[in-house]
């Protein structure tokens, strides 16, 4: 993520953008506007989705999608981009980004904490990293989701609702799905890489339409 969100530069070998993958954008960007606005939160999980996402963390998902209005299948494609499932030998990045959704700490707690600049690693003190009375007032992201007293990064379901809450502060409840995901990262193949991931995981009516089948 950069000043806003500054993010690991992601390991992957160069490649020229797909004419699909970039057609599908629109569709995809489109079908999760109807979602958004129509307020429906059954949308079908594909057989690709049902194959590549591991279960538990679709209530995650669905629960955070619930609160904040960002689909949960763009939350599954951030987690898949991000630490393909959390699956990653580490979840830190060499700029510092943090979890399973690779949160920068400056993000995560506040860009205005005193010790925040730059790419946003910071010089946060352990206890203040998780503490939401000290997120709350640095304008921090990071969310308490699972009631246990801190917001932590490394948390998967923390982790998920304060990407949610980022997405959705950024336009992504409001239908502007495209800013959002490059607000997370400052890239246009992150963002054909989140659409992509996106478009797998929910049925073919599901994307044209953001209704049930």
């Amino acid at each position: 993520m950069t000043k806003k969100m500054a993010k690991k530069k992601r390991p992957s070998k160069k490649k020229r953008a797909s004419p699909f993958r970039i057609l599908l954008i629109p569709i995809v960007i489109l079908a999760m506007y109807y979602a958004v606005n129509l307020g429906d939160h059954s949308y079908h999980l594909s057989s690709i989705g049902k194959d590549e996402i591991p279960s538990e963390y679709m209530p995650i998902y669905k629960a955070a999608e619930d609160k904040y209005g960002v689909p949960w299948y763009l939350l599954a494609a951030h987690h898949r981009v991000e630490t393909k499932f959390s699956t990653m030998k580490t979840l830190v990045s060499p700029a510092g980004a943090e979890g399973p959704m690779q949160f920068m700490p400056c993000t995560f707690v506040g860009w205005s904490h005193p010790s925040c600049s730059g790419l946003g690693k910071g010089d946060i003190p352990s206890e203040q990293k998780t503490d939401p009375a000290i997120i709350d007032k640095y304008g921090g992201y990071g969310v308490d989701a699972n009631g246990d007293g801190k917001a932590d990064p490394y948390q998967i379901e923390d982790a998920v609702f304060s990407a949610a809450n980022y997405l959705a502060r950024n336009g992504a409840a409001d239908g502007k799905i495209e800013q959002a995901v490059f607000a997370y990262n400052h890239s246009d193949q992150y963002v054909e890489d989140v659409l992509y991931y996106a478009h797998r995981f929910v049925e073919e009516n599901d994307k044209q339409t953001g209704k049930p089948m």
